[in-house]
C-alpha cells in the first residue's frame, strides 16, 4: 500500500487530475494516508472542492468523508513562490506536482508565464529539498506529450519540468525524482471534449482545426492509475508513458454529435499545435522499457545510468498518436465508456452520420 501512513502534498490540487487524484487516495485503495495537502493559489476552487467532500461525501462514501475530515487539509499558495513551496514541501513524504499553466494558446501569448509556473515552480521544489534536506520520499512530475519533440511554448515548459526532476536525483540521492506523460485527459478542464461539447449544446458549429488530427485519449482515473503506477514502481530519473489509444478529431467531434443536426466548421492548425502527438521520441524509443500497461523512458543521465534496469528495449521506434489510431465505432465507444455521452448517441447513428 504506497500511500499507508504517508504525507502527499498535491500541487495544483483542485485542477482536473488534481481532485481526481485526491478523491482515489481518500478512498484508501492504495493505503490510508497520514495527510493530504491541496497547495493552489485559486481560493475559489478550493472553496468548491472543500464543499463537494462536506455536501456530498458524506452522503456517498463514508471512508472518503471521514478521510476527508481527519486528514485533507488545503493551502493557499503558489509554486512560483519560493517560500510558499518550503512551508508546504516540508510537511510532505510525496509531492505530486500538478500545478500548470497548460492551455496551448495561452501559454503562446504569455510564454514568460508558462515559464514561471511550469519549470520555475519545478525548479524552487528541488531547490527546497536540496537546500533545507527536506526527507521528502518521492516527487513527481505530471508532464505532457507535447513536451515531446515539442513545437509550443507549454511543451517546452513542461519538457524543462521533466529535465529539472530528472537532474534533481543527481544531487538530491535520499529523494526519488520521477515523472509521468500522458495526452488529453477525456473532459478534463480545458481539453477539447468539454469545447465540442458547448458548441454542440449551443448549436453549433463545431470548430475542428484538421479532420484527420490525431490525439491520444484517457480518462481522468487513468491519468491517476499512471501517477499511481509510476510512485510504486519507477526508478530514480524514469517517465512513465501510457500505451493509451488515440482517434481523429473528426472522429470525436462526430462522435460527440451523434444524429444531431449540428455542423462543423475547418478552422486550421492553431498556432503551436501539431498534427500527431508523440508519447515516446525516437531518441528515447532506444532507452524505453515495458513495465505491465505502461512504458518506462529511462533516464539518459550517466550518474543514474547505475540504477537503471537491464530489461529488454521495448520499442523500435517513437510512439505517435498516428500509430493506432480508433476508428468511428471504437472512438465512440470509448466515449460511452466513460460516460461522455447520452445514451442515445449510438454507434449506429454515429457511424451513419460517418458515411
Amino acid at each position: 500500500m504506497i500511500f499507508d501512513g504517508k504525507r502527499i502534498l498535491v500541487t495544483g490540487g483542485t485542477g482536473s487530475m488534481g481532485k481526481t487524484f485526491v478523491h482515489r487516495v481518500l478512498s484508501g485503495e492504495q493505503g490510508t494516508p497520514r495527510k493530504v495537502i491541496v497547495f493552489s493559489r485559486d481560493e475559489g476552487k478550493q472553496h468548491e472542492m472543500r464543499a463537494w467532500y462536506l455536501h456530498r461525501a458524506a452522503i456517498t462514501d463514508e471512508v472518503i468523508f471521514r478521510n476527508f475530515m481527519n486528514v485533507l487539509e488545503f493551502r493557499i499558495g503558489d509554486v512560483r513562490d519560493y517560500d510558499d513551496i518550503c512551508t508546504t514541501v516540508r510537511d510532505a513524504d510525496i509531492v505530486v506536482n500538478a500545478a500548470a499553466l497548460k492551455q496551448v494558446p495561452t501559454c503562446e501569448y504569455f510564454p514568460e508565464q508558462a515559464v514561471l509556473t511550469n519549470c520555475v515552480g519545478a525548479h524552487n521544489i528541488a531547490r527546497a529539498i536540496q537546500q533545507h534536506g527536506y526527507p521528502v520520499e518521492t516527487v513527481i512530475a505530471i508532464s505532457t506529450d507535447k513536451a515531446c519533440k515539442p513545437v509550443n511554448v507549454m511543451g517546452m515548459t513542461k519538457a524543462i519540468q521533466e529535465r529539472i526532476f530528472i537532474a534533481a536525483n543527481v544531487l538530491n540521492p535520499k529523494t526519488r525524482f520521477i515523472c509521468v506523460r500522458y495526452g488529453n485527459v477525456l473532459a478534463s478542464r480545458g481539453s477539447v471534449i468539454p469545447l465540442f461539447l458547448d458548441q454542440i449544446q449551443h448549436g453549433g458549429p463545431v470548430t475542428l482545426t484538421v479532420p484527420d488530427m490525431t490525439r491520444f485519449l484517457l480518462s481522468l482515473d487513468q491519468a491517476v492509475d499512471t501517477v499511481f503506477a509510476a510512485i510504486r514502481g519507477a526508478r530514480r530519473g524514469e517517465t512513465y508513458v501510457p500505451n493509451a489509444p488515440s482517434a481523429t478529431v473528426i472522429n470525436i467531434a462526430r462522435a460527440l454529435i451523434g444524429g444531431r443536426p449540428v455542423k462543423t466548421n475547418i478552422i486550421g492548425i492553431r498556432p503551436g499545435e501539431k498534427m500527431h502527438e508523440i508519447m515516446v521520441s525516437d531518441e528515447e524509443a532506444n532507452h524505453t522499457v515495458r513495465r505491465g500497461d505502461y512504458y518506462a523512458i529511462q533516464p539518459m543521465l550517466p550518474e543514474l545510468q547505475d540504477e537503471a534496469s537491464k530489461e529488454p528495449i521495448a520499442l523500435t521506434k517513437e510512439f505517435s498518436s498516428a500509430d493506432n489510431v480508433l476508428d468511428a465505432a471504437g472512438t465512440l465507444e470509448l466515449l460511452h465508456r466513460n460516460r461522455l455521452l447520452p445514451e442515445e448517441v449510438t454507434i449506429s447513428a454515429s457511424e451513419e452520420l460517418l458515411r
